[in-house]
């Protein structure tokens, strides 16, 4: 696979002659909806075996090779080029496929209204394939500890089919939000403790769920030790039952972090109880803040770097946003909301106002500024080829187990070629 960033005055066919493939392939590929009309800035999967490098002022064959990790003798051959021969500026090398390693992949599914619609359900058997989990959002943990469901139609039956593992995600969602209150009663009381396991392992085993995992946020800070106490149960409980266990974790970057979302996580003790983790690496850009990247990858990497400091890498999963947001400006606290966004709607965007797509080298992250019908100035960040690109680098310099996506129904076609493009999909 190719990441090709369009250019001014480029079009798709110059695109596709010039990575020697058809414009058709990069059309469906990327799944443009205005092939004639392509965005300064906008940033394409060229679907190909290998890629290729045209040769820069400085370059030799061995900072190539270096670069891409092959060796320099193995690009000449490739490319039918003595080691000796001068390299000419503008030179089209080819590149060779890289070899691909095993990761785990997780997506979180989210019905809105009570209701899976049916564009949500198509989205869900599309990503199945790319899938190691599927998990329905979510499971609300109830004061008496009973588990309120969310609306399954059809996802236990898509993910056998794609030999997907369903992941029954236990949530102290209340009332839409996360309730410390819920928490601090169920963390608490033993009894209903027991009772909410039997429930899980009851409708686990009922419906086929594979993997029990823990998404309970916004617990009160004093509750840290009886939450790491009841994963500890829940471990004896469901594992002999022939459960995995995950849990959900808020991105920290050091075990004395405070806040609301934070002091509750113990990153230590859920390395050591859990099989593993999901990091919730996204949501630095949110939708009552200012604009700025979802997921920028400078504070990415410390947070996985401060949960490796305390858990081994195959136990953790990179949480990712398959979303951006539009924000109108200018910002004010407490104000509007910023709308979310999918990748092909940024794009659409960008192509409507006819304005460029930036790039963030350091967030790498995409962006762009347009003036709205009203006269409104927004500023708009997202996800794009380059941006995903950069985090599976991440997970694979690191050694992490996997990459888990928040959330299904939010379209980016790019994603999902990159990821198989990167990684054999774990089936379990």
């Amino acid at each position: 696979m190719q990441i090709h960033v369009v250019q001014a005055r480029q079009t798709i066919f110059g695109i596709a002659q010039a990575y020697s493939t058809t414009a058709e392939e990069i059309i469906t590929s990327n799944q443009l909806s205005n092939p004639n009309q392509l965005v300064i800035g906008q940033a394409l999967v060229i679907p190909i075996v290998g890629s290729f490098y045209w040769v820069q002022s400085g370059d030799s064959l061995f900072s190539i090779a270096r670069r891409y990790d092959i060796t320099y003798q193995t690009l000449a051959r490739v490319n039918n080029i003595s080691i000796d021969q001068p390299l000419q500026i503008g030179q089209r090398l080819y590149i060779p496929p890289q070899t691909r390693r095993n990761a785990e992949t997780n997506a979180y599914v989210e019905p809105i209204g009570g209701r899976v619609s049916p564009a949500l359900e198509q989205a869900t058997r599309e990503a199945s394939p790319y899938l190691t989990y599927l998990a329905p959002f979510s499971y609300q943990i109830q004061r008496d500890g009973s588990l309120m469901a969310p609306p399954l139609n059809n996802f236990p039956q898509i993910a056998r089919e794609n030999g997907a593992t369903l992941m029954m995600v236990i949530t102290n969602l209340e009332g839409g939000k996360f309730s410390d209150e819920v928490g601090r009663i169920i963390l608490t009381n033993e009894n209903l403790q027991d009772t909410l396991l039997n429930n899980i392992v009851s409708i686990g085993h009922e419906i086929g769920f594979s993997d029990i995992h823990f998404d309970m946020e916004f617990l009160p800070p004093e509750n840290r030790q009886d939450y790491n106490r009841f994963l500890r149960k829940a471990k004896d409980r469901l594992s002999p039952e022939g459960f995995l266990m995950s849990t959900a974790l808020a991105p920290k970057t050091s075990a004395e972090q405070v806040g609301a979302w934070y002091e509750a996580h113990d990153y230590k003790a859920h390395g050591e109880i859990v099989d593993f983790v999901v990091l919730m690496t996204y949501e630095w850009g949110y939708s009552g803040g200012p604009p700025m990247a979802v997921s920028p990858i400078g504070p990415v990497r410390n947070v996985v770097e401060f949960a490796l400091s305390v858990m081994p890498a195959n136990k953790i999963m990179l949480g990712q946003n398959l979303y951006g947001y539009d924000w109108t400006l200018p910002f004010v606290p407490g104000g509007q909301f910023a709308r979310a966004i999918s990748p092909q709607q940024a794009i659409e965007i960008a192509r409507i106002n006819n304005v460029p797509i930036q790039y963030d080298i350091i967030a790498q992250a995409p962006h762009f500024n347009y003036t709205g019908t009203n006269g409104r100035q927004h500023e708009v960040w997202f996800e794009d080829a380059r941006s995903i690109q950069a985090k599976f680098n991440l997970i694979k310099e690191l050694g992490l187990r996997g990459i888990s996506y928040w959330k299904l129904g939010l379209s980016f076609p790019q994603n999902w070629l990159l990821l198989r493009d990167n990684f054999i999909v774990v089936k379990r």
